[in-house]
């Protein structure tokens, strides 16, 4: 993450129901009538007791169907432990049938309740979809409070975050890029502020190909971030603040960099055509250009972060705050883009409405597309004593689920980089250790659990 010299924490908020609740509505549209049927769960002091939340959803779903056959599905997307779980989904159909339902096989149902478990950083969510007849559909929803101290890292998160070594070395490490790879990564760029160093794979060790010298006049600034990004005619290009370096065409080897204020690619453009990659998730091709429009944003050349003036447009947003780091989550009709703020807020901008959360991350966002859960994911930091952490997030409307355990750098580890990677499924993550002031580099990596 940032130095704290420029980025202050990014302190809880306090999360939105309601948003919660116009997701499984926006899914529904198209369906026929909706009815939408809010109730809080009030807090309890100390250990939470689940059988209240438990009652009060089983009565507003049988307020909806009346007693008789449902079929019933329960799935859980939240940090319930596997025995929690278990025990959730016993109460509610122990209070389902004591209030007149019986669970049948969907042919047999007179409706179809869908069961989701839930939650925020707050509170567990659980919500029920009700379906009678072809066009009749109703959403419950209740919440509870997580008791206090709650370690969500358990066993029964949807998605696995795994961390890949790449690379390390005693000089800053600015961005890594993967040129070529089989089973593993065979062939890397890795930039540092100086230069960019070609490394290959030969009999199982790291080789260095080649180090091209960055050409600058003026000073970096004191925390430089750069950017390595894949193009489709040349190697790549490198993104530093107030210079661009572009490599020869075709394999060339060369490096050539001027000064520039030109704005820097806030989405991935796909591996290089001169070294294709297949990429560690074969269903998933160039997925970030393929579904987002591409989108640029201009850099401080004297700081660490943009200054928010954006290219193309977002909707009807040309500028946004200052931000360290953006991450999209494509929609339906839209794109959701989320700016991790310098004012350590978090700004959700849709091309029509930007919304504000403080949401306990750090100020290094990326987006990655995969085979798992909603499809889209948000990789988003924090930063702890022992070291910095990264998690996956889901956005199903504003409020995000948390839908991986923790990665953590214990090691003293502080993230300084998050970048998307160009095939779109993974990202890079940079780590400079706080005791010995050596950087290393990894690739994260989501796995569906199921």
């Amino acid at each position: 993450m940032r130095s704290a010299i420029y980025n202050s924490g990014i302190p809880n908020f306090i999360p939105r129901l309601v948003n919660r609740a116009l997701l499984f509505v926006s899914r529904l549209r198209g369906a026929g009538q909706v009815f939408l049927i809010l109730i809080a769960v009030p807090p309890v002091a100390g250990a939470v007791d689940l059988s209240g939340p438990e009652l009060q959803l089983a009565r507003k779903i049988v307020a909806v169907t009346g007693p008789g056959a449902v079929t019933l599905t329960v799935e859980n997307r939240s940090s319930l432990a596997r025995r929690e779980n278990e025990a959730v989904q016993n109460g509610l159909r122990s209070a389902l049938e004591g209030l007149g339902l019986h669970f049948v096989k969907e042919e047999q149902g007179a409706a179809t309740v869908a069961i989701t478990l839930s939650e925020n950083p707050a509170s567990y969510v659980w919500v029920a979809e009700i379906r009678q007849g072809a066009g009749e559909v109703s959403v419950v929803l209740v919440s509870a409070p997580r008791p206090e101290g709650l370690n969500a890292q358990h066993d029964s998160v949807p998605l696995s975050l795994r961390k890949i070594p790449l690379w390390t070395q005693d000089e800053p490490i600015l961005d890594v890029a993967v040129l070529e790879e089989g089973a593993v990564p065979t062939h890397i760029a890795v930039l540092d502020p100086e230069k960019v160093s070609l490394y290959r794979t030969q009999g199982g060790k790291w080789q260095q190909e080649f180090a091209l010298g960055i050409a600058h006049t003026r000073p970096w600034p004191r925390d430089l971030r750069g950017r390595l990004v894949m193009a489709k005619d040349h190697l790549l290009d490198v993104y530093l603040p107030g210079v661009i370096c572009r490599s020869g065409p075709g394999t060339a080897i060369t490096l050539n960099c001027r000064e520039s204020d030109d704005p820097w690619p806030l989405t991935a453009t796909g591996s290089a055509s001169v070294f294709p990659s297949a990429g560690p998730s074969a269903g998933v091709t160039n997925a970030l250009s393929a579904n987002i429009q591409p989108t640029s944003a201009f850099f401080a050349p004297a700081r660490n972060f943009f200054t928010g003036a954006l290219t193309p447009a977002l909707g009807k947003f040309t500028t946004v705050p200052k931000f360290y780091s953006a991450a999209a989550l494509p929609r339906e009709k839209y794109t959701l883009w989320l700016f991790a703020a310098t004012d350590g807020q978090v700004h959700m901008v849709d091309g029509i409405s930007d919304q504000v959360a403080r949401l306990g991350w750090g100020s290094d966002l990326a987006s990655v597309k995969t085979l798992c859960g909603a499809g889209w994911q948000v990789l988003a930091t924090s930063s702890g004593d022992t070291g910095d952490s990264v998690r996956a997030y889901e956005f199903p409307d504003r409020d995000p689920v948390a839908v991986s355990a923790a990665v953590d750098f214990s090691n003293g580890e502080s993230v300084t980089a998050l970048w998307t990677e160009g095939q779109g499924d993974t990202a890079i993550a940079v780590m400079r250790n706080r005791e010995t002031g050596t950087y290393a580099a990894v690739r994260l990596a989501l796995a569906c659990n199921q």
